[in-house]
């Protein structure tokens, strides 16, 4: 027989607007992540903005509006934090309106369990189960850890999130609940938001090659790794597998053409591994109650140690810039943050030492400014850039002019591969700078 737990629940039913009332001036609200954002509590929140002072919130890949960053600009109020930025949440930094927080996702849970302080937490929710449980869905990355800690936590019953199976951490149980909320949410449908190009198409075909069957994927963020996953749906490889922070619509191309199977994978056999998910109402509609895919942690996800168990692990992520020693700064644009660290040296560090595994930074060669004026991608030396992944750990950097291998190389060979890939307009430039840094022979072909 099945515990009734209609008793409890009605009794920590409250509205919005009673639920956020425990929130105090001073105090740190964690809205967790990407569709955990918790959208009625965040706009309650912010009607009680005359009453609060120095309200601080974290986020992380959350999309617009938050309501409470959006009524109060001045920022006397609340005061925003992001682990990673979204585009909305890039837009935020521009205006001054979020702070960003330096981490690496492996170390997610560990910020929370011995570092920092959680006054409340507000994270939406799939709709209890009969056993009393609230599924954690696309959120299950970074909800628990932070759930635990909290003083207070409040969730937020969303009809919309898909109930995921997991491996460990994936729900909440009303136990472990102070309030509850519910109320009518918009569904999602994010759909497919990063468009292909040519540059994006020259890339991912350099990358396939070196794709063996039975190797298990992780695709970063960006159009990039889409434009791979769509070309990899077409290819004649076989039984892939999925370990992956992030799992988009790409993954489920990959599903639909029959090509990820994730029988050869040398843990979680037979399942789909991902830590948060961004995509369509039809990669949504996957996730639903699919026993092929487990939602983890990302203290699991993003381990180094746990990556690094899977043969041929290949890891593909996007960078905004590399210099000639091979230094890559993939979350901002000289001060300007545009996204963060995430799991990006966690995977490099990982899939580096799969057996058979392989780690890739790819990016276009060329960016235009505002008025149209093309600038290289490949600098000669950072100066004000913020380094994601130190030259130590970069494996093999691609753009749509080829792909290279910096391990193990000299700074002359680095400097050397590097030109290669860089625009041809650039060239010649990038070679004198070289030459000025002491990193170019002068028997090296030009």
């Amino acid at each position: 027989m099945v515990d009734d737990f209609s008793k409890e629940y009605a009794e920590k039913l409250r509205t919005p607007e009673e639920a956020v009332s425990v929130i105090r001036s001073g105090q740190w609200v964690d809205y967790t992540s990407t569709l955990g954002k918790p959208v009625l509590l965040d706009r309650a929140l912010a009607k009680r903005k005359d009453e609060l002072l120095d309200v601080k919130i974290r986020g992380n890949l959350i999309d617009g509006p938050i309501e409470v960053v959006e009524c109060d600009p001045e920022q006397e109020h609340f005061v925003y934090h992001s682990w990673h930025c979204s585009a909305y949440e890039r837009k935020l930094c521009d205006r001054g309106l979020c702070y960003y927080i330096p981490m690496v996702f492996s170390n997610n849970a560990a910020y929370y369990e011995f570092f920092l302080n959680v006054n409340v937490v507000m994270v939406s929710v799939s709709p209890m189960d009969r056993h009393g449980y609230f599924n954690f869905s696309v959120n299950t990355g970074v909800a628990a850890p932070i759930t635990r800690v909290a003083d207070i936590v409040i969730v937020e019953v969303n009809e919309h999130m898909p109930k995921v199976h997991g491996g460990y951490d994936e729900c909440i149980h009303i136990s472990n609940v102070d309030f509850i909320v519910e109320g009518h949410h918009e569904p999602f449908n994010y759909g497919d938001r990063e468009h292909t190009t040519e540059v994006d198409r020259k890339i991912a075909g350099y990358i396939l090659p070196y794709l063996v069957d039975g190797a298990t994927l992780q695709l970063g963020v960006g159009s990039m790794p889409n434009a791979l996953g769509k070309l990899i749906a077409k290819s004649d490889l076989r039984d892939l597998g999925m370990h992956t922070e992030l799992c988009s619509d790409a993954f489920l191309s990959l599903y639909k053409a029959g090509k990820l199977t994730n029988t050869r994978k040398n843990i979680d056999k037979g399942k789909g591994v991902f830590g948060c998910a961004i995509g369509s109402a039809d990669l949504f509609d996957w996730l639903e109650d699919n026993h092929g895919i487990a939602a983890y942690p990302l203290e699991y996800v993003n381990r180094p140690s746990i990556i690094a168990q899977i043969d041929n692990m290949v890891s593909i992520n996007s960078c905004v810039a590399v210099d000639l020693y091979g230094q890559v700064a993939a979350e901002s644009s000289g001060s300007r943050q545009i996204s963060g660290t995430g799991g990006q040296l966690d995977f490099l560090v990982g899939a580096s030492a799969s057996k058979g595994g392989k780690a890739f930074i790819c990016m276009s060669s060329t960016y235009n400014d505002k008025e149209g004026k093309p600038h290289s991608r490949i600098v000669p030396l950072f100066n004000g850039d913020i380094i994601t992944s130190p030259r130590s750990q970069v494996y093999f950097i691609v753009t749509e002019y080829g792909i290279i291998n910096l391990e193990g190389r000299s700074t002359w060979e680095r400097a050397e591969a590097i030109i290669s890939i860089a625009h041809p307009d650039f060239r010649d430039e990038l070679i004198k700078e070289a030459e000025k840094m002491k990193i170019w022979r002068k028997s090296n072909k030009r």
